[in-house]
């Protein structure tokens, strides 16, 4: 097991993240807010950032990045619990998870739908963000309304 991460490494982490919020997202079109919080909402908790994107598939897409001791770990929330055909729904994005890189769809512990992943902090830079954001981004863009047509089938007339 490795060993944790002291503070001035963390605070060096802390501090890309902050530059390459300043340097790509402030002035981004599609980006409607950024703040930033802890994971407990305390001001002992992790680290955490909220990016808010406008959308056409879906609206806005929220992304939260969570800096941990060993890992950022990184999650947007796709759709609520499916109302029906949830056993398709639920195959239907394992599947999908086969094809992507550096997140997958996960259920939460009321059913809904999120995309999730993480990266070691040692790989932590601005091209890493950049990919990462671009996956989550692009996969809720691509799959948002395909899914929402299966587990919500007969508000879609199906």
């Amino acid at each position: 097991m490795s060993d944790l991460h002291a503070a001035d490494e963390l605070a060096a982490i802390v501090e890309v993240i902050e530059q390459w919020i300043r340097e790509s997202l402030v002035d981004h079109p599609l980006v409607t807010g950024i703040d930033r919080g802890t994971s407990d909402e305390t001001v002992h908790g992790e680290p955490r950032w909220y990016i808010r994107m406008l959308g056409e598939a879906k609206d806005v897409t929220a992304v939260w990045f969570t800096l941990g001791q060993r890992t950022l770990r990184y999650e947007t929330y796709v759709m609520p619990a499916p109302e029906e055909q949830e056993r398709t729904l639920f195959e239907h994005v394992l599947r999908r998870n086969d094809k992507l890189v550096g997140a997958h769809f996960s259920i939460g512990a009321e059913n809904a739908l999120y995309l999730r992943g993480e990266i070691v902090n040692a790989a932590v830079d601005a091209d890493e963000l950049d990919r990462i954001l671009g996956t989550l981004y692009s996969t809720v863009e691509h799959t948002f309304r395909g899914l929402l047509e299966i587990g919500f089938a007969s508000r879609f007339g199906g």
